[in-house]
């Protein structure tokens, strides 16, 4: 029903779209760096398992619905960003400290509640319905007969793929926060405990570096800039300020030299 060449020619497209960072991938990496491997391990398994109800759905005529109609396709869109935006405000509301976050050894999330989570993001990931309906079709043999099952069949293929794939990102994704853990010197490259380390060298190094009358100007995380403000005037320069961004949000901090040109 489903020959050698179908199954070749699906595979290698699965390949290609899955490859490459979607909303799924931006997910799976966001949990591996939060809440370590098993956490992102789970979620990749939700995800998949959610992305394999879309292809289902596809073969039973609903992909056609999502296919066709624009209103469809931008209400999945709609939700599957709205999902994402609650799944980072939890993560604001409950954040830690960046050596907390990366030294955890164990998840602080449930496997079932990853899964679940990842499963939510799979059926509302709008790159599962532009696989599934616009280009899983295409290799289907209608002359064949059986054309939902030969959908279903060619669907199984983008299970082991996804699975590898987006597990290679996870593991990647919570090495990486391994290899930050397990080094104090390296995490400092991040930012330190707190994310101020950074500021507080350049503040100790201001009066070494800057011409007489000077500016420092830096860049800051949302909700840093007083404390680095507080930290370019212990360092003695003068003048110091805090400027709003395009967006509204006070980052922008400068201090002055206090010498003279």
């Amino acid at each position: 029903m489903v020959s050698a060449g179908q199954l070749l020619g699906f595979s290698l497209t699965c390949l290609i779209v899955i490859a490459m960072p979607g909303p799924s991938v931006l997910f799976v990496v966001g949990r591996a760096l939060a809440h370590g491997r098993r956490t992102a391990l789970a979620s990749v398994t939700g995800n998949v398992v959610g992305i394999q109800v879309v292809a289902v759905s596809v073969a039973l005529g609903m992909g056609t619905l999502v296919q066709q109609s624009a209103v469809v396709f931008t209400l999945v869109k709609v939700a599957g960003a709205g999902y994402l935006t609650w799944l980072g405000i939890q993560a604001i509301r409950h954040r830690h400290q960046l050596t907390d976050v990366l030294g955890s050894v164990s998840a602080p999330r449930g496997d079932g509640r990853a899964a679940s989570e990842g499963f939510f993001v799979g059926i509302a990931n709008p790159k599962a319905y532009v696989l599934f309906a616009a280009v899983l079709p295409q290799f289907a043999n209608r002359s064949a007969g059986h054309v939902p099952l030969q959908l279903i069949i060619l669907s199984l293929v983008s299970l082991p793929i996804g699975l590898v794939c987006d597990s290679a990102w996870g593991l990647a994704a919570s090495a990486v926060r391994s290899w930050f853990a397990h080094s104090p010197r390296r995490l400092a490259l991040v930012g330190g405990g707190d994310g101020l380390d950074c500021y507080r060298h350049l503040a100790r190094q201001a009066p070494k570096l800057l011409r007489p009358g000077g500016w420092l100007l830096a860049e800051v995380g949302i909700g840093q800039a007083s404390t680095v403000r507080g930290l370019w005037e212990e360092a003695g320069l003068t003048e110091s300020f805090v400027r709003d961004d395009y967006a509204g949000i006070p980052r922008v901090v400068g201090g002055r030299h206090p010498g003279h040109l």
